[in-house]
């Protein structure tokens, strides 16, 4: 199916969310004191994978295996942690990149699918698939609790991000602002429960 000839993000913002959710990857692998290939491997599939599975779904060409940068990018992450002092991988540090590529990688997702004329609702949805799906694959591999089994507000960062984004997109507004708007709303959304602890109710905890 060709691509739609209509306005797409920068590419250097498609690389920045790239990299970032690589170098939280590469992070992972840093805290469990892995191999510089066990490194690589996590950056890559941290970075890559949310947009290989939107794009697999979608029909598209998967965007990272014609693209010159975007494995390079993960990679050079995972350099950057393996010669990087062990002080600056904290914990915290980790669910900062963690949520900066989060946000990033659902508008980036939203948008793509949007270029593919799928329909509002569709298009959110892939985003919140770009945004999250390399986070639970990187903890699933890394034997991490992944995200979707706590009460974080994660996902639900994610969807703001997206919604945002194809609301943008449905009104006109100039890319750059909707990337600005969207990603830094999800951004703040995540980094509010980061911060104060924020989760959503569980089951059962509804009338409590």
């Amino acid at each position: 199916m060709p691509e739609p000839a209509f306005p797409a993000l920068p590419p250097i913002l498609d690389l920045a969310g790239i990299a970032i959710f690589a170098l939280s990857g590469a992070i992972v692998a840093a805290r469990e004191q892995q191999t510089f290939v066990t490194m690589c491997f996590f950056a890559l599939i941290t970075g890559v994978g949310g947009g290989t599975v939107r794009d697999m779904l979608i029909g598209a060409p998967v965007f990272w295996m014609m693209d010159p940068f975007a494995a390079p990018a993960c990679l050079l992450m995972a350099l950057v942690v393996w010669f990087a002092p062990d002080k600056w991988w904290s914990p915290r540090l980790l669910a900062w990149a963690d949520a900066a590529g989060l946000a990033a990688y659902a508008v980036l997702g939203t948008v793509k699918a949007l270029r593919f004329e799928l329909p509002f609702v569709t298009a959110i949805l892939m985003g919140i698939v770009t945004g999250c799906v390399g986070g639970i694959i990187r903890d699933v591999v890394a034997g991490r609790p992944s995200i979707l089994m706590r009460h974080e507000i994660y996902v639900t960062a994610a969807a703001l991000s997206a919604s945002l984004a194809a609301i943008g997109w449905f009104l006109g507004f100039p890319i750059w602002l909707t990337w600005a708007v969207a990603t830094g709303a999800g951004f703040a959304l995540r980094g509010a429960a980061i911060q104060w602890s924020i989760g959503l109710p569980a089951y059962g905890q509804r009338d409590s």
